[in-house]
């Protein structure tokens, strides 16, 4: 007989989570080992004593976390999905009939809550991993990636000079919301005013008119009338924090930049933080090395070697990170130049000889304030040596006598580069290349890291401690120890009793020849 299902709610019933959830379960493991109590001490003091009573601290961070393991970007999304999961119901400690948070409560909890709490959560996980032998501690890869702003490009906004504020100001509050991409401008006032000089406005200018001119070569495109946009000439009022990236070859966006650090023992995410699109990376440098110190110290950790690409590169980078006791493996960059061609520098008197065997002798040091205060030693030869030289057209130009511009930190440049080009140097680049890349790809296309769904740098930086985290407890649910295996052979008796009065023998001397131990018998 042909059986049929009819569908009847239960007013009444009664359903226990932890035997639906199998053992073997991800997130019923996840429970097991994480334990948050801690945050209720940590967050009392962002609480009042009376009230409707908040989201539990320890809930609400369960949530983030689901949010990066589930590839999930949207709250209320994530609420929807946690809602038809069981396992993920037991994981939060809710029932089926109980009712989930509200979405926008996560939003307002995660702007309540400060940096420092994230940072220990951060911090807590990451000493699971320790305690789990997945830490080495010596030596860390660092690198980074670009995360998409919550804002897009039509919501730019022109920048002014500081006297025309006003007076744009003024303009656009006649437009309506409706024609206003953005409807509040959240920038400071030194956001909105053009603050680059004005030989860069120049350059700007003549980069737009040359790029506008190539639109016409692309077969098909369709922005013959686009602008060419800058961080030095726009601005987004919707979230001033975010900046405009220039990558060559990929469309301008706004975005925040991803800073990792990863320990090449088990590739375990060791710090995390958001930055500023338009900065260089060697300009975080120092500020990453600084809290990676710090947190691995508080693990009981430290690091000896760092790993990095060229864009970390900087002789002041290098001179910080020998004086920390850190080996620098990072290329240089091709604009370092270790002197000009055919020219020798002697140490001991500090000069440089050209070929035709006169000093060029040091006069100052110079610190150009537009290239984030960059230092470099000036060599300068007279005029008297350079006169009747065959050379002077090819060598001087115009110039009455040759200037020579080097880095001050040459010697660091030097040693880097015998760092990197040594037979050590080459298997931390292959190092590098395997540890760090799989992490920043693995965090952008499967936790949630492509695009942030907050605004301002402060919840970038949050969202990316917390992607940190669940991509370290991923590892940490994974991570199988392996032991020692010994092998164990028995040999026959007679074996054992020749093999015995050899070694006997040997220790005692008695054998003839010289050069004979114990490894001939074996």
């Amino acid at each position: 007989m042909q059986g049929r299902k009819t569908f009847e709610d239960e007013r009444e019933l009664r359903f226990s989570l932890s035997a639906h959830v199998p053992e073997h379960n991800f997130y019923r493991r996840l429970k097991d080992r994480l334990d948050l109590e801690f945050l209720y001490e940590l967050t009392a003091p962002y609480y009042g004593r009376c009230g409707q009573q908040s989201i539990d601290p320890v809930v609400f961070f369960k949530l983030c976390l689901v949010a990066h393991l589930e590839n999930i970007s949207s709250d209320r999304k994530l609420i929807e999905h946690c809602s038809l999961r069981l396992d993920l119901l037991y994981f939060l400690d809710y029932q089926l009939d109980e009712p989930l948070p509200w979405h926008s409560t996560l939003s307002r909890t995660r702007q309540l809550l400060p940096n420092s709490l994230f940072e220990e959560v951060f911090t807590r996980v990451l000493s699971l991993c320790a305690d789990a032998g997945m830490v080495a501690g010596h030596t860390q890869v660092i690198d980074s990636a670009l995360v998409k702003a919550n804002a897009s490009m039509g919501s730019l906004e022109l920048k002014v000079p500081q006297e025309q504020l006003e007076a744009r100001l003024r303009q656009v509050r006649v437009f309506s919301s409706a024609d206003r991409p953005a409807r509040q401008d959240k920038a400071p006032p030194g956001q909105r005013t053009v603050t680059a000089s004005r030989e860069e406005l120049l350059e700007i200018r003549a980069r737009n008119r040359k790029w506008q001119a190539g639109q016409d070569l692309y077969p098909g495109a369709h922005n013959k009338g686009a602008k060419y946009t800058s961080n030095k000439t726009h601005y987004s009022p919707v979230d001033p924090d975010a900046r405009i990236a220039v990558k060559p070859g990929k469309a301008r966006k706004l975005c925040y930049l991803l800073q990792l650090s990863v320990d090449t023992h088990r590739h375990v995410i060791t710090h995390a933080q958001a930055d500023h699109a338009d900065r260089k990376d060697s300009i975080c440098l120092p500020g990453i090395v600084r809290h990676l110190n710090k947190r691995m110290h508080q693990l009981g950790f430290g690091c000896t070697a760092l790993l990095a690409d060229t864009g970390y590169c900087s002789g002041e980078n290098y001179a910080m990170l020998e004086r920390a006791g850190i080996r620098a493996f990072i290329p240089p960059h091709g604009t370092y130049v270790g002197g000009p061609e055919g020219f020798t520098y002697h140490k001991e008197d500090d000069y440089w000889l050209c070929p035709e065997g006169k000093r060029a002798t040091f006069r100052k040091e110079i610190v150009n304030a537009k290239r984030n205060n960059v230092r470099s030693r000036l060599y300068l030869t007279t005029r008297r040596d350079c006169k009747g030289c065959p050379r002077k057209e090819s060598c001087l130009g115009k110039q009455h006598e040759k200037k020579v511009s080097i880095t001050s930190f040459r010697d660091e440049y030097e040693r880097a580069i015998a760092r990197v080009q040594s037979r050590w140097g080459r298997r931390m680049k292959r190092l590098r290349q395997a540890t760090v890349e799989p992490v920043l790809g693995t965090l952008l296309d499967f936790l949630a890291m492509r695009r942030v769904n907050t605004r301002g740098l402060e919840l970038a930086h949050k969202n990316m401690l917390v992607a940190a985290a669940a991509y370290n407890l991923q590892k940490l649910l994974r991570y199988t120890p392996k032991g020692s295996q010994v092998a164990v052979m028995a040999l026959p008796r007679l074996e054992q009793q020749l093999l015995f009065l050899l070694i006997f023998a040997d220790w005692q001397g008695r054998l003839p020849g010289k050069g004979i131990g114990i490894r001939s018998y074996c």
